[in-house]
């Protein structure tokens, strides 16, 4: 509160307080005011603002003024202190103070008490309370809520001065990322009642929350008022396809193959598909229809179709056309057309010619899938008197390329020819495969066998060895099926025939005895082949004799040490093997005592490393001696 002290008028005589010093004549004082009355006028709560009034002293003696009472207490005399004396002819300044304390009109009274010839001097006193200058934002806050990144939303700020007088505002600032001003130059001055606008804008950078304010700094007693603001940027939308490709592989040409593709808004605004185009040979799609739009983080979900025209690789692309930020998705598309399988046979027919009646005649068939896609054989039957298949069972499948075999076999029953065929059932693209079968019946012609030599010596073999001879199987008069061969003893063994084994007329067939020995001793056996011949089964003698495995030792000598506290000596070995010796490790159970050791645990066909070392009476031990390598057992 500011408060102006009392003052005289220039020219003033000397005042002081006290008694007016004593006059021989009787002299009176006359007290006079410049003014009756005092308008303050508007003055900011919580403000003081002070006035003076002269007052005269217009009588030829001092005049003592004791008290000057306020009526108000927002009005308050301020200077001079009391009791104050007036000379005669001077004046003095009266200091008033108006300090409202709430808005509105005050008025009061000065009673001035003096020694004056009008002891009771008043003023009156009148002023008006007004608000100090005051800043008010609306809205004090601003949301922007979403904004997409690329894009901006602008918002209208109002600041009022709310108070009774005039603001200035020195400066206008914002923070935050993407926040920004416009429409505000400072200085600004705002008088009293008065509002201004201006301009907030939000730009998003980059998606996720922002946060910022406006920071408006005046004379205000709220000298600082701050505006908050938020805003959420949000990517704009935008298309992804799931997968983002599609490879079909292998189509067979005259199929379809399908695949569901997905397309999801991964932004965060929708997006509206307004064309959707399919290009490639072979290629379409189904399900998706334009326009449709799209809400943020939504998908769609389509067929795309692959169906070839022909062999071979096809490529094409779905291209989905919006006003997402990426305005035009490509999803690429791949496939092979392939050949539908198809069924070959090798050979196509099967002729077996002439075979005699109750006897047996085989041929090896193949299929084969020619085409590009698997075929799924369900069925094969054969017709025909005496035709049969074996290895070929159904249901099975053969992959592009994959082949079978099996046996078609003719046994005729009569004396005549006979026609038949194989069919064989399948999903291929011929689904019947039919292969021709022809052969002729004729009358049995019984042949004969006979086994060469008629003893088949097979040697000496040593015990857990083998040892091998040859035989052979003629046929005459006829052909001749062999159908089994054994011997009557499991030391000898019988190879080289596939049985049952056809031998024409005239003809021969090897064979393959193995004697493997398990005691050393003699050793004979019957080799019997039972056939179709004259006489059904034929005979061989076998002869052989199993001899032990030879044994070996390893003699060693050395020369003696000459030390003389020597009591003995120890042998070590080391297997030999890629040039070097491995490990040694002592062989005698006890100390030997000469120069002279046998080794007589050798194994047969391996190499050996020997060493000796010396053994004192302190059963000390020399270093190894010399060593002799590579000592081969045979």
């Amino acid at each position: 509160m500011l408060l102006l002290g009392l003052s005289f008028l220039a020219g003033c005589q000397g005042l002081s307080a006290g008694s007016p010093p004593k006059n021989t004549q009787q002299q009176i004082g006359t007290l006079s005011l410049a003014n009756a009355s005092m308008d303050f006028g508007s003055v900011v709560t919580g403000s003081t603002k002070t006035l003076t009034i002269t007052a005269t002293n217009s009588g030829s003696a001092a005049v003592t003024v004791n008290s000057a009472n306020v009526s108000n207490a927002t009005f308050s005399v301020t200077a001079p202190s009391f009791p104050a004396t007036i000379a005669a002819g001077q004046s003095a300044t009266l200091s008033i103070a108006f300090a409202p304390s709430a808005v509105g009109s005050f008025t009061a009274t000065v009673t001035i008490a003096s020694n004056a010839s009008d002891s009771a001097a008043t003023i009156s006193l009148s002023g008006t309370g007004i608000a100090a200058g005051q800043l008010a934002s609306n809205p004090s806050t601003e949301a922007f809520g979403s904004v997409t990144v690329g894009n901006q939303r602008s918002v209208s700020e109002s600041i009022t001065n709310t108070g009774g007088t005039s603001v200035i505002v020195s400066q206008a600032a914002v923070s935050g990322t993407g926040f920004s001003l416009s429409g505000i130059t400072t200085p600004l001055t705002i008088n009293a009642g008065q509002s201004t606008t201006f301009t907030v804008v939000f730009n998003p950078q980059s998606a996720g929350a922002a946060s910022g304010r406006v920071t408006l700094t005046s004379n205000a007693p709220n000298s600082t008022l701050t505006i908050s603001l938020s805003g959420t940027g949000i990517a704009p939308g935008q298309l992804a396809g799931s997968p983002s490709s599609e490879a079909f592989g292998s189509v067979t040409v005259g199929s379809q193959g399908t695949a569901s593709e997905r397309i999801t808004n991964t932004g965060g605004t929708s997006v509206t598909i307004s064309q959707a185009g399919i290009s490639g040979t072979g290629f379409s799609f189904s399900g998706l229809s334009t326009p449709t739009t799209l809400a943020a983080g939504q998908s769609a979900t389509f067929t795309v179709n692959f169906a070839p025209q022909a062999n071979g690789s096809a490529s094409g692309n779905i291209t989905l056309t919006s006003n997402g930020a990426n305005p035009t998705l490509t999803i690429p598309l791949s496939g092979t057309g392939i050949a539908a399988g198809q069924l070959t046979a090798n050979p196509s027919t099967e002729d077996f010619g002439s075979a005699s009646v109750g006897s047996q005649q085989t041929a090896s068939e193949t299929i084969t899938n020619t085409g590009g896609s698997s075929v799924s054989i369900s069925q094969a039957t054969v017709t025909g008197t005496g035709f049969s298949v074996s290895g070929l069972a159904a249901p099975m499948t053969l992959a592009a390329g994959q082949s079978a075999n099996f046996t078609v076999a003719f046994t005729p029953q009569t004396a005549s020819a006979a026609s038949g065929s194989v069919r064989i059932t399948s999903n291929a693209s011929n689904p019947t495969l039919t292969i021709t079968l022809s052969g002729s019946g004729t009358a049995q012609q019984a042949g004969q066998l006979s086994v060469t030599p008629a003893t088949l010596a097979l040697g000496s073999v040593v015990v857990g060895q083998s040892g091998t001879a040859s035989g052979s199987l003629t046929a005459s008069g006829g052909s001749v099926t062999v159908t089994a061969a054994s011997t009557n003893n499991s030391a000898f063994s019988i190879g080289g025939l596939s049985l049952p084994a056809t031998i024409p007329s005239g003809q021969s067939a090897a064979f393959t005895i193995t004697f493997s020995p398990q005691t050393a001793a003699a050793a004979s056996a019957t080799l019997t082949i039972t056939s179709n011949a004259l006489t059904s089964t034929s005979t061989e003698t076998l002869t052989g004799t199993g001899t032990a495995a030879p044994t070996h030792s390893v003699n060693l000598s050395w020369t003696a040490s000459t030390s003389t506290d020597v009591v003995g000596y120890n042998v070590y070995r080391a297997m030999f093997a890629n040039s070097a010796c491995g490990a040694f490790s002592k062989i005698n159970p006890v100390l030997n005592t000469g120069t002279l050791y046998t080794d007589s645990t050798v194994a047969n066909a391996t190499a050996y490393c020997y060493a000796t070392t010396a053994v004192d009476t302190s059963n000390a031990e020399s270093s190894d001696s010399n060593i002799v390598s590579d000592v081969a057992i045979p």
